[in-house]
């Protein structure tokens, strides 16, 4: 399934032209070599993209990155093997770093540069250009014996290895060697070629496309994965024989064409290309895309989800959110809000695939494949889940796991698994795990110093949890003055005793009821209420005669939930009640610092 849907993806894009056309490759270039016509080295020069970063102290910053260029396509074997227009510095130089000066009896460079040599002049007959002719001349002047102390290449430093390089003639910069037409159309013509050629033994059926064409015995590795080999790693393997059957070797097990391959691995590398199709879970890389050229889907995608893309503001994302909520109660007016925005495609197919390195292999740990509008609609409902007042404000589900872990600690880490299962529950509709509930409640019972935000995004997600373990929505966005589970009213009894500790005594304490009781009331009522109402009724008498507003506030409201209560506090509180608790107690608090209408005046 995940095959057949990149191929059909890589299809997509090449129409669209944003994937390489068979037999290319991306290739990320530091220096250019310009060669005079006799095939020596003129200059050396830098050819990287330089741009310039403004950093938070205000200072600027050049960010220095690798040209990008496409070249004939780049062999994927680890052994010796040399490129048709090589462009590694082994191959090229025949040099190779030692401590402080270069090693001109390095075996492998040796070889490396005479792979080089032999397999480029091979290409370069019978082709002639001016440029062409002075790579020629430098493959066959060139001895690495002679040239150990060239002052060009050791100009480059110590990281004269990782550096990879172009080739042009002296004076004319912009003809390179690699888009020389006469090169280009001598690779192409190879390539098809070696395309069109039939080997009889490795005809067999495509698993993929159904044609009895050739297998293709290698595939290209995937760049780009949270926890990969920097070289690559690959996605369809067979090293070992006990993976082997009727006698076939390495990739021919799988019955995936050379066609096949390079679409799929094509298709993959383009998503894990810069941060527009996927986000990371800790370790686990989570690709997505929608069947059709048009990019506004995994825009929406990331907006819905993270609230804070690249393409649209934070406003336009909750404006945008917003509407599409206040639609949501209705399925017509929801469907004809979708309609509306004429850049999403609900109809279209959307896939979401979770995959981590797993030693040389890549592992698929899961992919589903959905109508966009059904992805949106889940979104939309994790954006509901988590608003816990009035004021809509998005969430982006990279907070949770911020969440998830004790602000003092640089050291533990969230559990993958958790964060995991929590976003299946958000992107497929399912019930959230009742271990994020369990580490909410610890997070909140524990954490005395966290944000704002940080508490909102904490009592939000409780909320989210609750509601789905029930069919109907108990728990709601602002403080609910109609509920009577005792769990909600002790959390609102709880921040009214702590708002009137902090009333009376002018907001001059260092800490308050909270930091000494509050996950003791959470856990049990019983036994912390008797003694903080008791306090409380040192509290009010600083109001009484001074302040009879105050005290009339106050009194009135802790007798109203009392009353409420029927007058008994609950013993013990389990799991969910305890996350009640902490709701009712968060909205009460939040209500304090509201606008009060006029009634409530």
């Amino acid at each position: 399934m995940l095959i057949k849907a990149l191929c059909d993806y890589y299809d997509i894009l090449s129409e669209a032209g944003k994937v390489l056309p068979e037999g290319y490759s991306n290739v990320g270039i530091h220096y250019l070599v310009s060669l005079t016509p006799e095939g020596k080295v003129d200059t050396i020069t830098d050819y990287q993209n330089h741009i310039s970063e403004t950093l938070k102290n205000g200072k600027t910053k050049i960010k220095t990155t690798p040209k990008t260029v496409k070249m004939p396509k780049r062999t994927e074997k680890s052994a010796i093997d040399s490129n048709i227009i090589e462009h590694r510095p082994l191959y090229l130089f025949g040099l190779n770093y030692a401590e402080d000066s270069m090693d001109a009896d390095d075996k492998k460079a040796q070889k490396s540069h005479e792979a080089c040599v032999k397999t480029n002049l091979e290409f370069l007959d019978g082709i002639d250009s001016p440029v062409v002719n002075a790579y020629r001349n430098f493959l066959q002047s060139w001895d690495p014996k002679q040239e150990i102390h060239n002052g060009k290449l050791i100009e480059l430093g110590k990281k004269y290895n990782t550096f990879r390089f172009a080739f042009c003639l002296s004076g004319n910069p912009d003809i390179l060697l690699h888009e020389d037409p006469v090169v280009k159309k001598k690779w192409e013509q190879r390539s098809q070629e070696a395309k069109d050629y039939k080997d009889e033994e490795s005809n067999v059926q495509c698993a993929i496309t159904g044609e009895h064409v050739p297998m293709a015995r290698i595939h290209n590795k995937i760049k780009g994965v949270y926890g990969g080999q920097a070289s690559g790693t690959g996605l369809v393997t067979f090293n070992n024989p006990s993976e082997n059957s009727y006698g076939n070797e390495q990739s021919y097990n799988s019955n995936i064409s050379e066609t096949a391959m390079e679409k799929y691995t094509e298709a993959l590398n383009y998503l894990l290309q810069g941060r527009n199709h996927k986000i990371l879970l800790d370790d686990l890389t989570i690709l997505f895309w929608a069947m059709n050229p048009r990019e506004t889907c995994e825009d929406a995608f990331l907006a819905m989800l993270n609230g804070e893309p690249e393409k649209m503001n934070a406003e336009a994302t909750d404006k945008r959110l917003q509407a599409l909520m206040e639609s949501g109660k209705d399925a017509v007016a929801y469907q004809k809000q979708l309609e509306s925005f004429d850049d999403i495609d609900e109809n279209v197919v959307f896939y979401m695939v979770g995959i981590k390195p797993n030693a040389s292999r890549l592992s698929l740990k899961f992919i589903d494949r959905k109508r966009y509008s059904d992805v949106l609609w889940n979104i939309l409902q994790f954006q509901k889940d988590m608003q816990v007042s009035e004021e809509f404000r998005a969430v982006p589900f990279y907070r949770i796991k911020k969440e998830l872990v004790s602000p003092k600690s640089s050291n533990e880490v969230c559990n993958p698994a958790l964060l995991s299962k929590a976003f299946e529950a958000v992107v497929y509709g399912y019930q959230y795990p009742i271990a994020l509930l369990e580490t909410v409640v610890r997070r909140v019972k524990t954490d005395n110093d966290v944000s704002v935000t940080g508490n909102r995004i904490r009592v939000g997600l409780i909320k989210a949890v609750l509601n789905r373990m029930t069919e109907k929505e108990e728990i709601t966005m602002a403080l609910d003055r109609e509920n009577q589970n005792q769990a909600y009213l002790c959390g609102r009894l709880f921040a009214v005793l702590e708002q009137l500790q902090d009333a009376a005594s002018g907001g001059n304490l260092n800490s308050t009821i909270k930091e000494r009781f509050f996950a003791s009331a959470a856990s049990k009522p019983v036994l912390v209420f008797p003694k903080v109402l008791k306090l409380s009724q040192n509290h009010l008498e600083k109001f009484r005669g001074k302040n009879e507003k105050n005290y009339v506030f106050y009194s009135r409201l802790i007798s109203e939930i009392i009353d409420m209560m029927q007058g008994e506090f609950p013993d013990t509180l389990l799991l969910a009640d305890q996350g009640k608790f902490i709701i009712g107690y968060y909205q009460q608090r939040q209500r304090f610092f509201e606008k009060k209408n006029t009634d409530e005046q």
